[in-house]
């Protein structure tokens, strides 16, 4: 019997691994509602678990097994050394099914050359230990991420949204909830992988297919009305009614949150680093817009959107992170490295050589073109085979203020027709009307950060773009890609002009400030001093007012009479630092908390002083209204590490040359 036992012994030796013990890996529900939805995955039959064993989440569930949209590592549960366990994400709708998969991945199999942005080698897939059935998302939910927009009109509002198909859907609005007697059909458009330009975005690892972008205007809105609007069609599902409130052109409030670089979150680990913070900068956003009642508002995100770099499922986890946000005031981009730069680009002169390189990931702005649609016309050629660029330059008033967009990643030099774009532009503004002007781009003119790759970029802008702002008595210049918030005093030629906070004369210049602290956090140092590159002493120059390492916004309210912008951080949800400035371009002193923010808006209006009361109640109150619309997405981020604020005195120099 014992020899006859010794050949099926040596036979089961050589089985597979996956086949040798009875792994299962299953989930519930077997069907999500809506994106944010969490699925509840559990697994058991491992035997002599390791920390290295890990969950693939696939889709389309018929992806390879190195095509993973992210993964877990199954020692995240506090089980996993029993050889079972689980895990609660919310899955974002990409259209296709997911399917899970389960490895083992050793030690000896580590590849140090296939890692991702963060150094971190990428998991193996030589060993598979089990395979799920497909999850899918239930038909007729309704289109998903919603956003809005401005058009070039003052009584419209663009809506953009995205389906599986590409049939007919319509928007219907209206200024009663239950009579949405207004209807208009949305026109449809999508791209293909062959319009991308470089790997990841047109490979398999990156591509995943988008799905189809609508897009719809409401015209013939009342000013300063709320709006109830949905999107979709009877035979394939219709949204949740939603609402907003349009811009009143004879109103002087200006409301609007700014900030740059954000991204967003992934309740798993995947191909490049995604962004914790940026959570919390959409629910303290919501939390002022919640407080704001029947103010129009706007959102300006100053480049690096998505940061979904060639991955395109992060466009679709970004916008299902925004909407909230996005489906209720008006969400305004410009371009940044991380949409749009990728070796070949057709604007690339000698001195960008070492600035343009391929942080784009391949889209080429491709997505960036499509899912936005900005006023304006602005259009670059990109290649033969895809689309041209769009949404580079444009500007609209809102309230007391003009807001203008620039491309800092397409040829902005005297000549170029974006810098006639610019001139015309502010030559040509009505300041009786909109006595300030906010132009916003995504690399900045100024920063006293050590960035040093960006050196001859701003070298340009300060030679071609800033004596357009001095000339125009431009009130803010606002900057993202350094991850950082930071304030300067009024600047021309890097020198602080006078304030006349003691009774001498001022003069009237652009205030810079850099806001990319939404959610990216790869930096690196502070400029150090000269000729002392390696000792970790970092002086701020008299031009930097003020400068912090927190996550956060900025938030910007204005009247006829003063802008007041405030700089909100993340860990409380509390103003850190703040500056105004008069109609006339004085610059009165910045500060330092609450305080000073509620006095100098009570000063200016009874309706401001009101709004930022608001504001600092819903602080006290905790937020528990808008924290509500959030456990759905964010129970996933249980086990998954929510990253420290460093302080601006301890910063870590890990930033890349690709990676910022």
């Amino acid at each position: 019997m014992n020899y006859l036992i010794i050949p099926f012994v040596l036979l089961f030796s050589f089985i597979p691994i996956s086949f040798q013990s009875k792994v299962s890996v299953s989930f519930s529900p077997s069907i999500l509602s809506k994106s944010g939805d969490s699925v509840h995955i559990q697994w058991s039959g491992i035997e002599s678990p390791s920390k290295l064993d890990w969950l693939g989440i696939y889709s389309p569930p018929n992806s390879s097994h190195k095509h993973f949209i992210g993964y877990l590592f199954l020692s995240s549960s506090p089980t996993w050394e029993s050889g079972y366990g689980s895990v609660s994400i919310p899955l974002v709708n990409l259209r296709s099914n997911y399917a899970f998969r389960i490895f083992r991945w050793t030690e000896s199999e580590i590849d140090d050359k296939h890692h991702d942005h963060d150094h971190n080698p990428l998991p193996g897939t030589a060993h598979l230990l089990a395979a799920s059935d497909e999850l899918r998302f239930a038909p007729g939910g309704g289109p998903e991420q919603i956003h809005l927009a401005f058009t070039d009109q003052d009584d419209e509002m663009r809506v953009m949204f995205v389906t599986k198909d590409g049939s007919k859907r319509y928007v219907r609005y209206g200024e009663k909830k239950e009579k949405l007697d207004q209807i208009v059909v949305a026109g449809v458009e999508r791209y293909e992988r062959e319009h991308m330009c470089d790997s990841p975005a047109n490979d398999s690892i990156g591509w995943r297919d988008p799905g189809f972008i609508h897009d719809a205007v409401m015209n013939k809105l009342k000013k300063g009305a709320k709006v109830y609007y949905q999107v979709g069609s009877d035979s394939k599902g219709w949204s949740s009614i939603l609402n907003f409130v349009s811009r009143n052109e004879d109103s002087d409030e200006t409301i609007a949150f700014l900030f740059g670089d954000m991204g967003a979150a992934t309740p798993y680990t995947t191909f490049v680093r995604t962004q914790d913070e940026s959570i919390s900068t959409v629910r303290w956003i919501l939390r002022d817009i919640e407080a704001l009642g029947d103010k129009p508002a706007m959102v300006s995100h100053i480049g690096d959107i998505s940061y979904a770099r060639g991955h395109s499922w992060l466009w679709d986890v970004f916008f299902n992170q925004v909407e909230p946000v996005a489906s209720k005031v008006a969400y305004h981009v410009c371009i940044g490295n991380h949409e749009y730069d990728w070796p070949l680009q057709p604007w690339k002169p000698e001195w960008a050589n070492g600035i343009y390189g391929k942080d784009g990931g391949g889209e080429c702005g491709v997505p960036y073109s499509l899912k936005f649609n900005m006023p304006g016309n602005s259009t670059e050629p990109t290649e033969s085979h895809s689309l041209p660029t769009r949404n580079l330059f444009y500007s609209f008033n809102m309230g007391s203020v003009h807001f203008v967009y620039i491309s800092t990643e397409t040829n902005f030099l005297q000549g170029s027709s974006q810098y006639e774009f610019i001139k015309r532009d502010l030559e040509s503004v009505d300041r009786k009307k909109t006595p300030f002007i906010v132009v916003q781009g995504h690399r900045p003119m100024y920063t006293t950060s050590n960035e040093l790759r960006d050196a001859p970029l701003r070298e340009k802008m300060l030679h071609h773009l800033e004596p357009l702002l001095v000339k125009n008595n431009v009130t803010l210049a606002l900057w993202g890609h350094v991850h950082r918030y930071e304030r300067f005093c009024p600047l021309n030629n890097y020198t602080c002009g006078s304030m006349g906070l003691d009774g001498e004369d001022w003069e009237a210049l652009p205030v810079h400030l850099v806001i990319g602290m939404a959610g990216q956090d790869w930096q690196p140092i502070w400029e150090p001093r000269p000729n002392h590159p390696d000792d970790p002493i970092f002086p701020q120059p008299k031009r930097s007012m003020y400068r912090g390492g927190e996550f956060g916004y900025t938030r910007l309210v204005a009247t006829k009479e003063k802008l007041t912008i405030s700089y909100v951080g993340n860990h409380d949800g509390e103003v850190h630092d703040s500056v105004e400035i008069l109609a006339s371009g004085q610059v009165l002193n910045g500060g330092v908390g609450a305080k000073f923010i509620n006095s100098s808006i009570a000063n200016s209006t009874t309706g401001n002083a009101m709004l930022e009361f608001s504001f600092s109640w819903y602080v006290m109150g905790g937020s528990i209204l808008v924290l509500g619309a959030f456990i759905g997405y964010i129970i996933g981020f249980v086990s998954h590490a929510r990253k420290n604020s460093l302080s601006r005195n301890n910063w870590t120099p890990v930033k890349t040359e690709e990676l910022q």
